[in-house]
């Protein structure tokens, strides 16, 4: 009998990826045959990076993960996933009001798609303050971020933010 391999995805802006994100990365390639990045295109939100910049910046942070891939994406969610042939949906949970946004969004897409099963994953201790958001902010106003984002993004958070 010919196992079946499991394709989990892990959706977001990643504005831009950080060192948490690609730690909950590293530790989903262990339990998952193949995990898809899928960086939404985000026409709601206004990101800092355009997705191509986002897509590159991934793929730079996440070298070396060989069953890992990155792909940006627009549409809904639970119909990319059915297209790669998903049945996880990855997500990362900082907080309890992570979790109760997350359970609402798990709620939706298995209405949407019924084989899309949501695993939900806590960041190590190291990285559960980091988030993309404060990211941006300490850039924005020239702190240092290395210690959040892997060089690559580093670089490019530098050049978006230009002492004057």
């Amino acid at each position: 009998m010919m196992s079946k391999k499991i394709i989990a995805i892990y959706p977001g802006t990643f504005d831009p990826i950080t060192n948490g994100h690609v730690d909950l990365v590293k530790r989903a390639s262990m339990l998952f045959d193949r995990v898809v990045i899928a960086i939404a295109k985000s026409s709601r939100k206004q990101p800092l990076f355009t997705l191509d910049e986002r897509v590159y910046l991934a793929e730079q942070a996440l070298k070396g993960l060989d069953n890992v891939s990155v792909e940006g994406f627009s549409g809904l969610l639970a119909d990319y996933a059915k297209e790669k042939g998903a049945k996880v949906l990855l997500r990362g949970v900082r907080a309890v009001a992570d979790f109760e946004y997350e359970h609402q969004l798990a709620d939706v897409n298995r209405k949407l798609n019924p084989e899309l099963e949501s695993v939900l994953l806590t960041p190590g201790s190291e990285y559960g303050h980091i988030s993309s958001t404060i990211v941006r902010d300490v850039a924005a106003h020239f702190g240092e971020v290395c210690h959040f984002v892997h060089p690559a993004v580093e670089s490019a958070l530098k050049s978006k933010f230009i002492k004057p």
